[in-house]
């Protein structure tokens, strides 16, 4: 289905980059902030800053809008049965080896929550999950963000029913981060996913990330502390997964 739809003004409505969005098999879809998010900003940092434009049809073009699509349904649809990406009954979503999360709860938590989940002492957190609500967990990263968070695939390894893959997130830390001042510079983080999908439908029945947080949360920590105290001792990491170093070779 592509991501398009006509509005009462006769405005053509299309996202280039995900389905799911606009369309008849959205109109009953109840969405986080009452309407179907608008990427547009985050098309141009993402077309501005991507290393590869992959060509339509070719595998890597499709494990992207794959993967766009979905981070697009966990993050604004708040019903897991409108959406589309995935099998609902066999879903689970893991980070570094964690156990895995429903997709019910993924939901209810957020993605940068799941994403950055941790072990780590609360005291010495640089992030804490368990602090925020799935909304403004989005907030606090839109702040140092507002340009979003753009991502990509860099290599597809293989493809269904593990589809693995390689992807870049990034963006530029135009805004504060829990105190510290925005930087304006280059945030990125690199890892490795492996989809799990039924070959004949093509839903996600499993999600694995395997990166380093501390690569996003360390450079969100650069800037000096905007009331001009001494920045706490926390850490960055929140994991110690053994693939970690391998991500960059």
């Amino acid at each position: 289905m592509a991501a398009s739809d006509v509005t009462e003004t006769g405005v053509v409505q299309h996202d280039p980059y995900r389905s799911f969005i606009y369309g008849e098999g959205e109109k009953d879809t109840v969405w986080r902030t009452g309407a179907p998010p608008n990427y547009e900003v985050v098309n141009k940092l993402f077309e501005e800053g991507r290393t590869n434009v992959w060509a339509p049809g070719t595998t890597e073009e499709k494990v992207q809008r794959m993967l766009k699509t979905w981070e697009m349904e966990i993050t604004h649809k708040i019903r897991p049965q409108d959406i589309k990406t995935a099998d609902l009954e066999a879903f689970r979503h893991s980070v570094n080896g964690r156990p895995g999360k429903s997709l019910a709860e993924v939901i209810q938590i957020g993605g940068y929550n799941q994403f950055l989940e941790t072990s780590l002492p609360e005291d010495i957190r640089a992030y804490d999950p368990s602090r925020y609500t799935a909304v403004e967990s989005q907030n606090v990263f839109l702040n140092a963000f507002p340009r979003g968070f753009a991502i990509e695939i860099l290599q597809v390894y293989s493809g269904p029913p593990k589809v693995a893959f390689k992807f870049r997130h990034w963006s530029f830390m135009d805004g504060p981060f829990q105190g510290h001042a925005p930087t304006g510079e280059l945030v990125q983080l690199i890892g490795i996913s492996i989809f799990t999908v039924d070959e004949s439908t093509m839903k996600i029945g499993k999600v694995e990330f395997f990166y380093d947080p501390g690569e996003l949360i360390g450079d969100l920590l650069k800037g000096p502390l905007l009331d001009g105290s001494e920045a706490p001792n926390v850490s960055c990491s929140t994991s110690g997964c053994p693939v970690i170093s391998k991500l960059h070779t």
